[in-house]
């Protein structure tokens, strides 16, 4: 199928964009690295009779530190975190999580922020950014908000993004030095979505866990913060028994749709070998 006819807008700041959002209200769509939108419209489960195109706003790209807080770009692209030297740095895991993004082809195109904002609990920035404690930037004509990661994935596609808003920057406090990370994730096939995946940090201090983060991706109607898992490796020795015990509870908060990837049973258990994985790299890679 083709999509509906549109007219293509390309504003090069932030504030035309804005303005043309507020101007075409519901008929227009902003678009990022196309992958997600372009793929409904040409099924035309979405049908926008306007598309922004935010390419060629210099202002939502690029990644930087500052006060300890690392900002990337909303419109940076996959590659482009993958080749980062202050991410390969201070932040690996969501280097690693990039190079698992589907094939170099969309790395090139592909945005952190499309990804994200798309909403799709197969994506997944989603989960790296509730394991990395992300915040997003919120831009619309009436101001500036920031929103945590945790809390604003709602439902599938479903955010707590406005239709009037603009994502401009992701925000990741620095991991602070020593934290073990990983991003273990099962697919079929080379660019294909995860049949599960999960994402975890972890800080190891006198031998036991000082703090750990654990999302899940593709495995729920969003992304999936395993709390209880979190909370049962706290405060304790990190054994394998107890890996197995939070790649347990891990298991239980899971709500997958089965599809070619899979029955839920399967998907499920998935995820509980994914958590493990998970764990037990992220334990090699802790400073102890």
């Amino acid at each position: 199928m083709i999509p509906r006819e549109f007219e293509y807008h390309a504003p090069k700041s932030v504030q035309d964009a804005l303005g043309l959002l507020a101007q075409l209200g519901d008929e227009a769509k902003l678009l990022a690295g196309g992958h997600s939108l372009l793929p409904m419209m040409k099924m035309r489960f979405a049908q926008p009779g306007h598309l922004i195109d935010l390419g060629r706003i210099a202002e939502l790209k690029g990644i930087r530190e500052e006060n300890g807080t690392i900002r990337v770009g909303a419109m940076t692209t996959e590659n482009e975190l993958i080749w980062s030297k202050l991410l390969q740095d201070k932040c690996p895991l969501l280097v690693e999580g990039a190079r698992l993004i589907s094939d170099p082809q969309v790395r090139y195109k592909g945005t952190i922020g499309g990804d994200i904002s798309h909403g799709d609990p197969g994506n997944d920035h989603p989960a790296l950014m509730l394991a990395l404690g992300a915040s997003f930037v919120l831009r619309s004509a009436a101001g500036e908000r920031v929103v945590p990661a945790d809390g604003f994935f709602v439902g599938t596609y479903d955010t707590l993004m406005k239709p009037d808003e603009i994502m401009t920057e992701i925000r990741i406090p620095v991991p602070a030095p020593g934290t073990g990370y990983c991003y273990a994730k099962l697919k079929r096939k080379v660019g294909d979505f995860a049949t599960a995946a999960a994402a975890v940090t972890l800080r190891i201090r006198g031998g036991a866990v000082q703090d750990v983060a654990i999302a899940l991706t593709n495995v729920g109607p969003t992304p999936l913060k395993a709390r209880a898992a979190e909370d049962s490796l706290r405060g304790k020795p990190l054994s394998d028994a107890s890996i197995v015990a939070a790649a347990g509870l891990a298991m239980n908060i899971c709500d997958p749709a089965a599809d070619q990837r899979g029955d839920a049973e399967y998907k499920t258990a998935m995820a509980g070998e994914m958590t493990q994985r998970a764990l037990h790299t992220a334990r090699e890679r802790a400073g102890r």
